[in-house]
């Protein structure tokens, strides 16, 4: 086989597969990671409005970004 004026033996195509197989469990472990991080900060400040929530509610006030008014 010939790629680019030269030829590849069977060395040379299995260290592509092999390179291209590392390449895609890298995006997939890297893409994990990023899936993970977005979770963790929906998480973290969801936790965070509840905690405001709470200590609002237990002072007596509202809630930051509680609706007010009979509409809302």
């Amino acid at each position: 086989m010939n790629l680019f004026g030269r030829t590849i033996g069977a060395e040379e195509i299995a260290s592509l597969a092999f390179l291209l197989m590392a390449l895609v469990i890298w995006g997939a472990a890297w893409r994990g990671e990023r899936n993970w991080s977005r979770w963790f900060r929906r998480w973290e400040a969801d936790r965070k409005a509840r905690r405001e929530a709470e200590m609002a509610g237990d002072q007596g006030r509202d809630p930051p970004g509680a609706p007010r008014g009979p509409w809302g």
